[in-house]
C-alpha cells in the first residue's frame, strides 16, 4: 500500500466491523434470497466512519480496511488447539464475507488481507511500517490484542464504546502499560482465543 501522500494512515479492523454488522441487524434478503444484513450494515458503518474521518481530519488520509483471510494462520501449526474452542460463524453470515471483503474497493478505499495472517498481524505490521517512517496511524478496532500497539504516534479508536484508549484505559485493562501487554498476555494466555498461560 502506497503511504507516501498522506499524513496519516487509517487502519480498519474490517473483519471486526464484519460481526458487529451481523449482530446489529435483523435477518435480511436480497430477491434472490440470498443474505444481505452483515454486508447492508457493515456499508453503513464504513459510511459512517468515513464522514467523520473527513470531517475530523480533513485531506490527506489514507484508509484500509483489514480483514482475515481465513480461519486457519500460522498459529495453527505452532499450536493446533488455537481457537479450536470457537464455533463456525453462522451460516447466513458465510456467503456475506466475500461480498463485504469486496465493499471497500466502491469507497475508494483499500482492502487487505494475506494468507495465513489474521487483521490484527496486517494492522500490526502496517502499523510499524506508516510509524516508522513518521505517518501518524489511527486504528479502528475494539480488539483488546491490539492495545500493545499505542504509543505517541499509533492511536487506537474503540467503534464499540465509541471512544479513543489511551494509556490509562490500558494501565486499567491490562494492569500494565502498553508495551507491556504482550508479557501479561503470554503469562496468562488467553481464553478467548484457546491459549493457555
Amino acid at each position: 500500500m502506497n503511504m507516501s501522500n498522506s499524513d496519516e494512515l487509517v487502519l480498519v479492523d474490517g473483519s471486526g466491523y464484519i460481526f458487529r454488522a451481523y449482530y446489529a441487524l435483523p435477518p435480511m434478503h436480497r430477491s434472490d434470497g440470498l443474505p444481505v444484513n452483515a454486508a447492508f450494515g457493515f456499508c453503513n458503518m464504513l459510511l459512517k466512519l468515513i464522514e467523520d474521518i473527513q470531517i475530523e481530519k480533513g485531506g490527506r488520509v489514507s484508509i484500509a480496511v483489514i480483514f482475515d483471510a481465513a480461519r486457519e494462520t500460522f498459529r495453527n501449526s505452532i499450536y493446533p488447539d488455537y481457537k479450536a474452542n470457537r464455533s463456525d460463524p453462522p451460516e447466513d453470515l458465510i456467503p456475506q464475507f466475500d461480498i463485504i471483503k469486496k465493499i471497500p474497493d466502491f469507497f475508494n478505499l483499500k482492502s487487505i488481507q494475506s494468507q495465513g495472517f489474521e487483521a490484527d498481524d496486517l494492522i500490526a505490521s502496517y502499523s510499524k511500517a506508516a510509524s516508522d517512517i513518521g505517518k501518524t496511524v489511527t486504528i479502528i478496532s475494539s480488539d483488546k490484542d491490539l492495545m500493545q500497539l499505542l504509543k505517541d504516534n499509533v492511536s487506537i479508536i474503540d467503534p464499540i464504546k465509541k471512544r479513543e484508549v489511551t494509556k490509562e484505559t490500558v494501565l486499567e485493562k491490562f494492569g500494565v502499560i502498553p508495551e507491556k501487554v504482550i508479557d501479561v498476555q503470554a503469562l496468562a494466555g488467553d481464553s478467548s482465543d484457546n491459549i493457555p498461560g
